[in-house]
């Protein structure tokens, strides 16, 4: 992997770069049609593999829908939402049920900031299904990724998966692209598997949605509330 000289140089600010590009990545619900070239999605992968796993398992496993695949995939996932959402069940629970405090008013503070910002109130259950057709859509971005796990691998390997989706995303964002994590994918499992042809054996973990963000609209530019270092850190001396 090539390496800018600029980062060996003494005077050079790695914690300003890294930090701004973490601060920078959020994820957006609404991307451009423009195409991000197949080498750029090698590079962004090739960056996002060196993510840290219990004792090197690297429990993940890609796939990068372009093109017609990723619009028949697409289109099939709506078709099957719009059949019975209730028949769609994913491969590991998203939240305990029920979800409870603080993390509930947390989720319905986000739900609602959403659904302003795309015009969607909660009360409005056509909408926000024809909101979620969008997830199954990639959010029109042109690249969606399907990531899978062997289901035998245990609970501790969800942890290694987050590292590795977190590089993914943090590669994209430093090339200028944007992306949105979602577990969403889960629920089509049966779909995925029997187009990309992936055995039993494995698990749908998430999807993602690569692409240039649109940031004309609305839901791109929220401000998410996040924790205060005080409200989750305690240092013990």
């Amino acid at each position: 992997m090539h390496v800018n000289p600029k980062w060996d140089e003494p005077d050079f600010d790695r914690a300003t770069v890294v930090d701004q590009i973490m601060l920078e990545r959020r994820a957006k619900r609404g991307f451009l049609g423009t195409p991000v070239p197949t080498e750029t999605v090698i590079d962004i992968l090739n960056a996002a593999r060196f993510a840290p796993s219990s004792s090197n398992t690297q429990p993940w496993r890609c796939y990068v829908l372009t093109g017609s695949a990723r619009d028949r995939i697409t289109t099939r996932a709506v078709e099957n939402f719009r059949a019975g959402p209730e028949n769609l069940v994913p491969e590991y629970p998203f939240f305990p049920q029920p979800l409870h405090d603080p993390f509930i008013r947390r989720f319905n503070l986000f739900r609602g900031q959403l659904g302003d910002a795309v015009g969607v109130p909660r009360s409005d259950r056509y909408g926000r299904l024809k909101d979620v057709e969008r997830q199954f859509r990639f959010f029109g971005a042109p690249v969606g990724m399907i990531f899978t796990m062997d289901r035998k691998l245990e609970w501790a390997s969800f942890i290694c998966y987050g590292c590795f989706l977190q590089n993914l995303m943090l590669a994209a964002r430093a090339r200028g692209l944007d992306t949105c994590a979602q577990q969403i994918w889960s629920l089509q499992h049966h779909l995925l598997r029997e187009e990309l042809g992936f055995p039993e054996s494995d698990m749908v973990i998430a999807g993602m949605s690569l692409g240039w963000a649109d940031d004309s609209l609305p839901e791109n530019n929220m401000t998410n509330h996040k924790l205060a270092i005080e409200d989750f850190v305690e240092f013990v001396g």
